[in-house]
């Protein structure tokens, strides 16, 4: 038995489409949003499903010695959340609470941390630094890299466990999002509705406008690489998972205007002041650490990606994996 927290979310429920092709169906999927408000799990194979706070009486029932891996992607993904005690319980406590049953019980776990906690990236983007000198540029990735922090420096530990360091993912089953779905999301709409596409000025000399860069990492590398996580179990501790190569968002609005067949034609944009000061330049996930340990390479290039996203799910009626 799996359990898959955020299952009704993007990831999660990328991740349990991934778990079912690959022949597990014994999962047990978790949410805090309640399957007649959104179904991402319409067409998947799983065993029950659970609210949030509902997981911890099924943690304590006869079923749970059955669980073999949590895979903990719940969690409130604003970047621009303000609210630190919400932050506080949802991405911190909680996490912590599931680590510790899977100490106790010696189940593994795998659970998301972010690219956020690198901050402005003055320090790299390396999964081997020290995350107590990391500063994380809101407080969303301050949640994060406390619980990177506080999982490294446990005593006792599940017997394998991963914490996950997403980059700039995206793909099907994003589309609940809003404000927070991904630039090619956002792009395929503004494309459909005006034949162009807003982008961000850049306000910082070193980089030209739409040549502000990110490390662009299609969904379906992200929930390939957790299984192989499962499978292959490697060293314990933090994985960044990114393709490794930073584009531009230039790259990626040629690659989306490309795919739907338009001219490309950009907008160039103001940037809200309450961005400015969180505004990451570059991201590019230093991946030495996943390939010395003999994972595999991501099979997706940005461009491959968006065809595929835009091709095989945007332009289609039901667009879900």
């Amino acid at each position: 038995m799996i359990i898959v927290t955020g299952a009704n979310g993007f990831i999660g429920s990328a991740l349990v489409w991934e778990l079912n092709q690959k022949g597990y169906r014994d999962v047990v999927a978790v949410d805090s949003v309640g399957l007649e408000e959104r179904n991402l799990l319409n067409n998947k194979a799983y065993t029950k499903f659970l609210m949030k706070d509902q997981i911890w009486d099924f943690l304590r029932s006869a079923d749970a010695h059955r669980v073999k891996w949590i895979f903990h992607m719940g969690a409130c993904s604003s970047t621009t959340e303000k609210n630190w005690d919400f932050l506080k319980e949802n991405n911190l406590e909680y996490s912590q609470k599931l680590f510790e049953w899977c100490t106790e019980n010696q189940k593994d776990i795998v659970y998301a941390s972010s690219a956020a906690t690198y901050g402005g990236g003055e320090n790299g983007f390396d999964d081997t630094f020290d995350s107590e000198k990391l500063k994380p540029l809101n407080l969303y990735g301050d949640s994060k890299v406390l619980m990177d922090r506080w999982a490294l420096t446990q005593t006792k530990q599940p017997h394998h466990w991963y914490g996950v360091k997403f980059f700039n993912v995206f793909g099907p089953n994003e589309y609940h999002k809003g404000a927070q779905a991904s630039v090619v999301y956002k792009a395929f709409h503004q494309i459909q509705e005006s034949h162009s596409l807003g982008l961000f000025k850049s306000y910082n000399p070193d980089y030209k406008d739409g040549e502000q860069k990110r490390d662009f990492v299609y969904v379906k590398d992200v929930v390939r690489w957790m299984v192989e996580l499962m499978d292959k179990k490697p060293a314990n501790g933090l994985y960044n998972m990114g393709y490794g190569q930073a584009r531009t968002w230039l790259d990626l609005a040629r690659a989306t205007f490309k795919a739907m067949k338009e001219d490309l034609k950009i907008n160039w944009l103001e940037m809200p002041d309450n961005l400015k000061d969180q505004y990451q330049y570059f991201t590019e996930a230093n991946m030495k650490k996943w390939q010395d340990a003999n994972l595999s390479t991501p099979e997706w290039p940005l461009e491959k990606a968006i065809q595929d996203y835009v091709q095989n799910y945007l332009k289609k009626t039901d667009p879900l994996l």
